[in-house]
């Protein structure tokens, strides 16, 4: 194929292709920390203010680690020469990959990481683009650079550069694979010393995992590596350099299949079905087998338990146990070395994060993580002996451990003297929501649900269907006429999914059904049989609410096309609140590192008291659920009767209604929003509040207000709008608003397959 063909993509690299050049192209952008509104603002952030700590800084450099941000800056460098598993791309095709990883650096462990792509296969001219980028960045994330030059290239700039430089690819899986096989060797009873390794693969990931096997106590002579020509032993010539030269031994093996008679240990690192069924069977007891090659393992883990039922099997993949993800190391290995301002990240740095990995596993696992896991709960065994990726407590174990070992080992410049204020420094980094709700993505997609999307033949619809059918979600049910969707589906260059249902309801046998259920509920609410039939047929949120009712799909998410209470109303006529619960929207707003929920966002215009009293309960109720602990401001434009007029009193008399429930969770109020959210002033100002913390659930005094403020914060606030969620309905449904976006419709659908997982 030459360079001017398109490939042919799947549905999901279709969607992923929309996704990146959707909005604002790309995965990142870059925000101020500080204000820039008025002149005397730029004056201190650029001229003539900015000299100051320029003059400083020359002075002394360490301070650019005080009056910049470099010492939370990583650059991700790559010349595209072994992009993901598709080759030497070039350094501009490999550009959606290091801005993937940077995100992945901020969302995982709140590092800047900027993507850079040098164009050159040239080792020294790269060494040379790199070399002098010290004074920017804390560190150097190396990525996707073939081997053997990616060899070369870091070890010249470890020693050409005073900041941490590390080549994820090599040391990334080998820090996994380490804290992997720390357990695997603990629960089969065996020691680092005595075990015979077999690695197949001679690439950079292949030799890293190696030389850190062997600072975990693995013998060199009981290692042997494999590569496409078979055993690398002394003595061979062909396919050699000096990178493999290093690890030949002395052995009579020369195939894989001889090397692993009597193996404890396999590490794949090499290609799909590399190891057979019958190399398994003659390994030791208990053997311990990491299939690593992506996306398909050097052998599935059923076709290794088939013959050795006692075996313990790590893949890469997600849908199996025990995943080598490198997202459990490096965001959190940068983040100890930058916090230490480390000089490098040593191997005492990596047996470290391998060790401090491991020893999470071994922990009681949060329920957040259970929640990832389909509700199960893990414990510490054969199938779970590596933390799961969304483990919240990574970001306290792993960088305090690398911290420590630049400590003890003398690279840290900066050392840490209260490890404790370390730790809840480290945990108020990232937002717990985030994680919440990637273990309830995940739960979903371990629990597939049919959910309807009423809206059918709207493009945006069809696209969010397709979308939440390619992520796993379950099954998407389009109400709709069947032509007109299947053209607009052509006509987007969407295939013809199989697990895509359409229905019209027109046509369908169930609407004598749904039409008898809708008319004894509505016979004495003004409406006539005649009436009840022609909204089962015509109205597509009444005919989607009904096949939830009935049992007949698990939920629904509508609204695109029709106002919010419009649709409200639609489904209301079908569907009954939940016992003892009223309906309240609850929008999450996702921004600058933290989660805030709002409330009520879609249903009561004027609440009263009662009202507001619910409506806090229910979204205590759904943030609880969501892994985080509710304390909720019932918010008003005046802070404890300052003044008093009638709506600042409809909220206090809420407050005194939660007093007398007796509720479980903090609550404060009347207060305005920026003292609820700025813990600090309110303890300052009011010392008498309730709250423990700012408040993470604020409860508006009316729609109007809170309306508002989600719109302003989904127009002008830089962050993430979730919702309204609709929350106190007998069954799941879900109300997009209009002009929402396919992923908003996605997250929606999931988040109300969800919903039905648990009960509502």
């Amino acid at each position: 194929m030459s360079s001017n063909d398109k490939p042919t993509y799947s549905a999901l690299d279709q969607e992923a292709l929309r996704m990146h050049a959707g909005g604002r192209p790309g995965k990142i952008e870059i925000h101020p920390t500080k204000p820039l509104t008025t002149q005397h603002d730029l004056a201190l952030a650029y001229s003539p203010g900015v000299a100051a700590p320029c003059l400083e800084i020359e002075r002394d450099p360490q301070l650019a680690y005080d009056y910049t941000a470099k010492g939370n800056l990583v650059a991700v460098i790559t010349n595209g020469t072994a992009v993901l598993g598709l080759g030497n791309l070039g350094a501009q095709a490999s550009k959606p990959v290091m801005e993937g990883k940077a995100v992945l650096f901020k969302r995982f462990a709140d590092i800047d990481g900027i993507d850079l792509e040098v164009d050159t296969t040239d080792v020294d001219e790269f060494i040379n683009a790199v070399r002098y980028l010290g004074p920017s960045f804390g560190g150097i994330n190396l990525e996707d650079i073939r081997a053997p030059e990616c060899f070369i290239i870091e070890q010249r700039l470890r020693e050409l550069m005073d900041i941490p430089v590390f080549h994820d690819d090599q040391h990334g899986t080998a820090i996994i694979t380490a804290a992997g096989l720390i357990n695997a060797c603990d629960l089969t009873g065996r020691k680092m010393e005595d075990l015979k390794v077999v690695v197949n693969g001679a690439g950079a990931a292949a030799i890293a995992c190696i030389e850190l096997s062997q600072c975990l106590g693995v013998r060199k002579a009981n290692t042997t590596m494999c590569d496409s020509k078979g055993v690398i032993y002394q003595g061979r010539t062909e396919g050699m350099n000096q990178w493999k030269s290093t690890h030949a031994v002395a052995t009579d093996a020369r195939t894989l299949e001889d090397a692993m008679v009597g193996a404890d240990v396999f590490l794949g690192l090499s290609v799909e079905g590399a190891l057979s069924a019958k190399m398994v069977k003659t390994m030791a007891p208990k053997p311990i087998i990491f299939a690593m090659a992506n996306p398909n393992p050097e052998i599935l883990p059923e076709d290794a338990k088939a013959v050795r039922p006692d075996a313990i099997i790590a893949t890469g993949r997600s849908d199996y146990p025990n995943q080598i993800n490198n997202v459990l190391g490096f965001p959190y290995i940068f983040r100890g070395a930058l916090d230490v301002r480390a000089t490098t990240i040593n191997e005492d740095m990596k047996v470290a994060a391998a060790h401090a990995i491991a020893a999470l596993a071994r922990e009681d696992v949060p329920d957040e993580v259970d929640m990832a896991y389909s509700g199960k709960h893990l414990q510490y065994g054969s199938e779970y002996i590596i933390p799961a990726p969304f483990d919240p407590r990574l970001i306290t174990c792993v960088p305090m451990a690398v911290a420590n070992a630049a400590m003890d080992s003398g690279v840290a410049q900066r050392p840490i003297i209260d490890m404790d204020a370390y730790k809840n420094e480290l945990a108020a980094r990232l937002d717990p929501a985030a994680s919440s709700l990637q273990a309830i993505f995940q739960e979903t997609l371990a629990h597939p649900k049919r959910v309807v999307f009423a809206e059918g033949e709207n493009e945006k619809t069809i696209r969010a269907a397709q979308a939440f059918y390619n992520a796993g979600y379950g099954t998407p049910i389009l109400i709709g006429r069947v032509e007109l969707i299947k053209e607009t589906m052509e006509s987007l260059g969407l295939p013809d999914l199989d697990g895509v249902e359409i229905m019209n309801a027109a046509l369908s046998e169930h609407t004598d059904l749904y039409t008898d259920a809708l008319y004894e509920r509505q016979q004495r609410q003004g409406l006539l049989f005649r009436d009840c039939q022609r909204l089962v047929n015509q109205n597509r949120n009444i005919f989607g609410a009904s096949m939830v009712v009935q049992g007949d799909a698990d939920a629904m998410v509508t609204g695109l096309t029709r106002n919010y209470h419009v649709a409200l109303r639609d489904i209301t006529r079908v569907v009954d609140p939940a016992p003892e619960q009223s309906v309240v929207g609850l929008t999450l707003l996702v921004a600058q590192g933290r989660t805030v929920f709002l409330a009520d966002t879609s249903v009561n215009v004027t609440p009263d008291a009662r009202q507001i009293a619910d409506t806090a309960q229910q979204a205590a109720r759904k943030v609880r659920a969501l892994g985080q602990e509710p304390r909720v401001a019932l918010l008003s434009f005046a802070n404890f009767g300052n003044p008093m007029p009638n709506r600042t009193k409809v909220m206090r008399d809420a407050v005194h209604l939660l007093d007398d429930m007796d509720v479980s969770f903090e609550y404060e109020g009347e207060m305005n929003a920026n003292v609820a959210l700025d813990f600090d002033l309110q303890k300052r100002i009011f010392p008498f509040t309730r709250l423990t913390g700012p408040a993470n659930i604020l409860i508006m005094p009316g729609l109007n207000a809170a309306s508002t403020a989600s719109g302003l914060m989904q127009q002008l606030g830089g962050g993430t709008v979730i919702g309204p969620l609709l929350l106190g309905l007998s069954k799941s449904a879900q109300i997009a608003p209009i002009g929402a976006t396919v992923s908003d419709l996605v997250n929606l659908a999931a988040l109300a397959a969800h919903d039905t997982i648990k009960g509502l």
